[in-house]
């Protein structure tokens, strides 16, 4: 894959920072002392990539508007209770990134985080300066919606062509889908092989870290 890419756009849960559990538990949370039943853990890892505000229609379908703004709150809360460091991320990442920057890729996040949500964790991380855009779920639509990628290929004038979109969900990769750019899964969040395989990426791996002996 050397030569044939010059924008590698990352999703963050689970692709890139050991998140998922966390998450799923603090959605399964959201429930507690409400009417809502408490969604399974895989149910609940299902919806990981959505917008927050379309990851709890999914799982309580059966809220109404009202219902659903206290239960993101309720995730929320919950969600930003545990502080994270460079330590989450998954092993090898960060020197994964740093080496594909020298290397003069141009790297991206896509996320159904807030931007409240991937500021902090970017911050926390130190990661920041590594990236020359990324986009939130509440500054534009949420995955699978391919305006995502399409914000962050016109701000770096890249083509699909030459745009690589890399996660471990399937919204992700039905993102990439519709929007005509290449995709690699990782298993190592929400979806396993089996169900990433079903949205044709070019490879499955077991963590985003492999990326580094196809591209150096």
């Amino acid at each position: 894959m050397k030569n044939r890419f010059d924008l590698i756009i990352f999703d963050w849960d689970g692709t890139l920072i050991d998140s998922i559990d966390w998450i799923a538990r603090c959605l399964q949370n959201a429930a507690n002392n409400t009417r809502h039943a408490i969604p399974d853990y895989q149910a609940a890892k299902d919806v990981i990539g959505l917008s927050i505000e379309r990851a709890i229609e999914a799982l309580y379908s059966d809220a109404n508007s009202d219902e659903v703004l206290d239960l993101v709150q309720r995730y929320e809360t919950a969600y930003f209770s545990k502080k994270i460091s460079r330590d989450d991320l998954f092993s090898n990442v960060y020197e994964m990134l740093n080496t594909l920057k020298k290397e003069n890729y141009l790297l991206a996040i896509a996320t159904g985080k807030t931007r409240e949500g991937l500021d902090e964790a970017l911050s926390a991380t130190n990661t920041r300066d590594l990236f020359c855009i990324t986009r939130c779920a509440d500054e534009t639509q949420s995955k699978p919606h391919p305006l995502m990628l399409e914000e962050i290929m016109q701000y770096t004038k890249i083509s699909p062509e030459r745009t690589l979109m890399v996660g471990d969900s399937t919204h992700d990769l039905q993102m990439a889908l519709n929007a005509g750019v290449a995709s690699i899964g990782v298993a190592s969040g929400a979806h396993d092989f089996t169900q990433l395989k079903k949205y044709q990426p070019l490879h499955c791996f077991l963590q985003s870290s492999e990326l580094l002996q196809h591209f150096i």
